[in-house]
């Protein structure tokens, strides 16, 4: 009876040892390939920013390479323990597949912001409107992109969402046109206003020489002519040229001594005669 106690507590020991070694191994495994994996994404996005790569595509790349490496670390602690990697994988595979089936929205707004780093509709600091809000680009993240809105509102939209959407990018080109128009009456000289216009909106700050200024008339409506004022400017002057030459209008034609545009009606015609009148004329 005791030898058969001491067959057992030695076969314990045996085994506690045994597992205790692979466990210490395991997690020695662990601490090296943590190690191992920070260093690898590390050296790769300092490669990856030596390329002037976008800061977006970095981030993409290197989460992607962390998220990859730690699967394979995993295999192998697995493998280390005697875990059959191949079950593993046709787990890991079947997993897989139920996620993708219960997050299919959160997969096509990952695959739409794969596109968007890809393809580089607009990148970080572009004033853009994308599904369907307009705004400064904060952040193009795996699933969604962050715009800040001119009243200062942070807001986060679906990739999949502005993707398939219209996208305007403001910032893209090197200037802007400012879309205005300025009312003036029948009576002034729309030659004079027009003139009057581009050198007053020549020397409003921030305003392009090269395009110049275009005014021109674009309607006629009962106060008189309508003229489209349009200045070009820098994607980033665009709001303090538009309100700027808002407030220049005005006050230049008042200086100018023109007239404040009045709507004006003509009515022709001939009065008929009231009928007392008829009845004079039908009994003489």
């Amino acid at each position: 009876m005791n030898l058969d106690a001491n067959s057992i507590l030695q076969y314990v020991g045996a085994v506690a040892a045994a597992v205790g070694l692979k466990l210490l191994g395991a997690l020695a495994l662990w601490i090296v390939g943590r190690w191992l994996i920070r260093l690898a994404s590390k050296l790769v996005t300092r490669g990856l920013s030596r390329q002037n790569l976008d800061p977006t595509l970095i981030n993409y790349i290197g989460s992607s390479l962390g998220v990859l490496l730690n699967i394979v670390l995993i295999v192998a602690i697995l493998g280390f323990f005697g875990v059959q990697t191949a079950t593993f994988a046709a787990l890991l595979a079947g997993v897989g597949i139920a996620i993708g089936a219960a997050w299919s929205g959160l997969l096509s707004n990952f695959a739409a912001g794969l596109f968007l780093v890809l393809l580089r509709p607009f990148k970080v600091g572009d004033f853009v409107s994308a599904g369907g809000v307009v705004g400064t680009v904060q952040a193009i993240g795996l699933f969604g992109t962050t715009i800040n809105t001119p009243d200062n509102v942070l807001t986060i939209v679906g990739n999949s969402k502005i993707f398939s959407d219209t996208i305007q990018n403001f910032s893209a080109n090197a200037y802007r046109q400012v879309d205005l128009v300025a009312q003036i009456s029948h009576t002034t000289d729309h030659r004079a206003a027009i003139q009057l216009l581009k050198d007053g909106v020549s020397g409003v700050p921030n305003v392009l020489a090269k395009p110049e200024p275009d005014v021109q008339i674009i309607q006629f409506t009962l106060a008189g002519p309508v003229l489209a004022v349009r200045p070009y400017c820098q994607p980033g002057n665009y709001w303090q040229v538009y309100f700027d030459t808002n407030r220049f209008n005005p006050g230049d034609f008042q200086q100018a001594g023109y007239r404040t545009p009045q709507q004006h009606y003509s009515v022709r015609g001939q009065f008929a005669p009231s009928l007392a009148q008829r009845g004079v004329d039908a009994a003489a």
